[in-house]
């Protein structure tokens, strides 16, 4: 068989597990490591902090736009010479990026950038599937997933290593060389499938990459900027919605009347892959959701560095990198894909629950480490169940159009659950501070006692006793303010949790098919 002759041994499938490792690693630190740097970066470019969120949203925006379109691009000029392409794209606008001398500037390289970072992700998951045998591919999808999942993880830590200790800039030339490594290694190591049949330029479905580009950018605007932007009281955001929806209509339309449209949305007639989307959306949403929401809390709340934020993550993505090897030979045993992802989203549930009751406005670092370290199982057991199931019904071509969704879901996952969060949080937030004020009673003798304390330790402090009042209540207020903060990232660990908790029984009752040999000729 056609992909059969795809397959690598020894040295050869060593460089290229390398290769796609750094180039999904590369795509994914990408989308975090420059959150850490935005303040200097608003400080060097001019830019106010609505403006400067560009710089994360050009890039998700680029992303999500061709990671769908991956399979289609593949097959127009060739795998190899596509990920080479890509790879370059992303390295050159990596180095313009860092070169930047305007904001506006640097939102159009980051742009530019995303468009060849997102090729990067179901690509390299592409290439490393094919290089291994049938009877190690949940291995091969393993390899792949520590990229995936171990990603986000790095950015922060690295981000803020980076600027404290050089520059903003060097967050982007740190891929230059790895960029041009994994260039050289892909035009040498990497194969490309002989594809049956390539469009001509005339048969080529312009408009449907056109809608597809307006339907993903706008919403993926709207999901970046709605909180900011408070959402539909927003023109803007009432347009990009408008325009989104549109698009999404159109691009139905055309993907299913065209003869050889740009994305096949006929793949989604397979069940499996149909839930496979729906639990990538969520694994997104609960991967990108508690990276985001963990380094806020513990950066507001407790006052620590963003170095220091980042660095707590790292148990977590460290025991995801060892349960994913072992999860690919529990896979290759015969265990069924929807145990380990409902045991995995069990574990997920215990991993909020957990959060939920050790938070508090002084929380410990020690508190934090066992917690970390059973969200890294959880994840280990959730990625490659996950992308297994979603494939695992699917012959030939099918596969590499269910890989593009599957990747495209998990991204759009990200973006919906951070938005999401940060939309709750600020309701949240105005609720629960309503609340505390609502009981404070100014004639009790102990909120009494701890106004006079603070007003004494700020007499104490030089300020005159009329001053040291004033600052007391204000004290107090923060006080309030962040007992308000801490109950609302609680709420946010049980919403997450019960989502998670929920998908349980549903991930149960999904058909398996745990025999069949997934035909990969098409996968690209």
């Amino acid at each position: 068989m056609q992909y059969e002759s795809l397959v690598e041994y020894g040295s050869r499938r060593a460089i290229i597990t390398v290769l796609a490792i750094i180039c999904t690693i590369l795509e994914i630190v990408d989308t975090t490591i420059v959150n850490v740097a935005l303040t200097d970066m608003k400080g060097n470019l001019g830019a106010t902090t609505t403006e400067i969120g560009w710089v994360i949203t050009a890039y998700a925006i680029g992303n999500v736009i061709v990671v769908p379109l991956t399979s289609w691009l593949s097959q127009q000029f060739g795998r190899r010479n596509y990920f080479a392409a890509s790879i370059a794209i992303f390295t050159i606008f990596s180095f313009l990026c860092g070169n930047s001398t305007g904001l506006w500037e640097l939102v159009i390289f980051r742009f530019m950038q995303g468009l060849g970072g997102g090729a990067l992700l179901v690509t390299s998951q592409t290439i490393l599937t094919e290089s291994y045998p049938y009877e190690k591919r949940s291995m091969a999808q393993a390899i792949y997933g520590m990229g995936v999942v171990v990603g986000p993880t790095l950015g922060p830590p690295l981000g803020g290593y980076i600027t404290d200790n050089f520059s903003w800039p060097y967050i982007f030339y740190i891929n230059i060389p790895l960029g041009i490594i994994a260039i050289l290694l892909t035009l040498q190591y990497v194969k490309s499938p002989k594809y049956a049949e390539r469009n001509r330029m005339g048969d080529i479905d312009w408009l449907g990459i056109a809608l597809l580009a307006i339907f993903v950018g706008s919403l993926q605007y709207v999901l970046e900027k709605g909180q900011d932007d408070d959402w539909f009281n927003d023109s803007v955001i009432i347009a990009f919605t408008v325009i989104s929806c549109l698009g999404f209509f159109f691009f139905l339309w055309r993907e299913l009347i065209y003869r050889k449209p740009v994305v096949n949305l006929r793949v989604l007639k397979n069940g499996n892959l149909r839930v496979g989307t729906i639990l990538s959306f969520i694994l997104g949403f609960g991967l990108y959701g508690s990276t985001f929401i963990i380094p806020l809390y513990t950066q507001s709340s407790l006052g620590w560095t963003a170095t220091q934020a980042g660095l707590l993550l790292v148990p977590s993505a460290l025991t995801t990198a060892f349960m994913m090897p072992i999860i690919g030979k529990l896979l290759q045993k015969g265990v069924r894909q929807q145990y380990l992802v409902a045991l995995g989203m069990l574990l997920f549930f215990f991993y909020s629950v957990w959060g939920y009751k050790i938070l508090t406005p002084d929380t410990s670092e020690e508190a934090f480490f066992w917690l970390l370290i059973l969200r890294g199982f959880a994840m280990g057991m959730l990625f490659v169940p996950i992308t297994t199931l979603a494939l695992s019904t699917l012959n030939g071509r099918e596969i590499g159009e269910g890989a593009s969704f599957t990747g495209m879901m998990r991204q759009l996952g990200g973006s919906f659950g951070i938005a999401v969060i940060t939309t709750f949080m600020a309701r949240k937030s105005m609720i629960h501070r309503n609340d505390l004020v609502s009981k404070l009673d100014i004639t009790d003798p102990v909120l009494q006692n701890k106004i006079l304390a603070f007003q004494h330790s700020f007499i104490a402090k030089g300020m005159t006793p009329d001053v040291a009042l004033k600052s007391a209540y204000k004290a107090l207020d923060y006080s309030v303010f962040r007992q308000a903060a801490v109950m609302t990232y609680m709420d946010v660990f049980l919403f997450i949790g019960l989502l998670f908790l929920i998908c349980v029984p549903f991930v149960l009752l999904v058909r398996g098919n745990r025999n069949k040999k997934m035909t990969m000729e098409g996968l690209h």
